[in-house]
């Protein structure tokens, strides 16, 4: 949307400002770029409000799973396998296995969905999952393990197995990028403003997956890159985030996180960053309140826009 108001300066001389209001939902409403065109006899002078060394986003940080790929489904799908491959049984069937208590493990994607917007990490997932609904036998353990070492390498090497899983899904060539997300950081690294991925899985896991879905040269391009093996705690603790803002040199509040769940938002949040979501399926339905903008991809979603949300963010404090 484009608006136009002219405004006598002088005899001769009119403003024209120009209003360029993106098309989107935040907090603070329309976004507004202010440009103004000073017409004179002999020339025409053109300046914009909003330049690239006033603008306070000098980091994009990009959440990996849900935001640069929707994944959900295929880590289901490689826990799934590897509860199979181990016989992963536990106690007593529940809501939460489409299976019975003799059949091996099986998340179904109703519980999983939840499971995954409330916990981060695999082995956190687990090691609840197995807490709440008894210690399973496998393979591994021909009886529930009892003692903390044993239950440790149990979730290590389900883990592990998982991992590997799923990085066959991912080089299957199946998985391409969510929309917009490869031209947005493209744009980004174009500015000169420091780009980076923070991700609470494993490290070996999502470097395969930005190697394969980003590229190399965008990959090794990266100002930083965190994974879940580099921090001690999960989202959403906001450690990640705190840890990327030290690496980037950059200040908190001149981050902005792209999340797609509750868990992300509240870890960027925590860490005093500004953040937008680009929810999924599976995250549709969650508050996003604390977001500054909400879409439902990156396809329309330009720097400038990103630019002009924490200028307004700025001024509106």
């Amino acid at each position: 949307m484009v608006l136009f108001d002219w405004v006598k300066t002088e005899p001769y001389m009119a403003s024209l400002t120009l209003f360029t209001a993106t098309t989107l939902h935040t907090k603070h409403g329309f976004g507004f770029q202010r440009i103004k065109l000073f017409p004179s006899k002999h020339h025409c002078v053109f300046s914009v409000s909003a330049s690239a060394s006033s603008s306070p986003l000098k980091a994009l940080i990009f959440d990996c799973d849900g935001v640069i790929l929707e994944s959900e489904h295929l880590h289901r799908q490689a826990y799934n396998d590897a509860f199979t491959h181990f016989n992963v049984r536990c106690p007593s069937s529940s809501s939460s296995s489409s299976s019975s208590s003799d059949q091996p493990l099986n998340w179904d994607v109703h519980f999983y969905d939840e499971l995954q917007n409330q916990i981060g990490g695999g082995k956190p997932k687990m090691r609840w999952y197995f807490k709440e609904h008894g210690w399973p036998s496998s393979t591994l353990f021909e009886t529930p393990p009892t003692d903390d070492d044993d239950r440790a390498n149990l979730i290590d090497t389900l883990q592990d197995w998982k991992t590997e899983r799923y990085k066959e899904i991912i080089k299957s060539g199946t998985v391409k990028p969510r929309p917009g997300v490869l031209r947005l950081m493209d744009e980004v690294k174009e500015a000169g403003i420091k780009l980076a991925v923070c991700s609470a899985a494993t490290k070996s896991s999502v470097i395969m997956c930005l190697e394969s879905l980003i590229g190399i040269e965008r990959f090794q391009g990266l100002d930083c890159f965190l994974a879940g093996d580099d921090v001690k705690e999960k989202k959403p603790d906001p450690s990640i985030y705190i840890t990327a803002s030290k690496k980037l040199g950059v200040s908190e509040k001149d981050c902005l996180v792209v999340e797609d769940s509750v868990i992300g938002l509240q870890a960027a949040t925590q860490a005093g960053m500004s953040c937008i979501v680009t929810y999924t399926s599976s995250t549709a339905s969650q508050d996003f309140s604390d977001a500054i903008a909400i879409y439902p991809d990156l396809s329309n979603v330009r720097l400038k826009d990103l630019e002009l949300l924490l200028q307004n963010l700025v001024a509106a404090k």
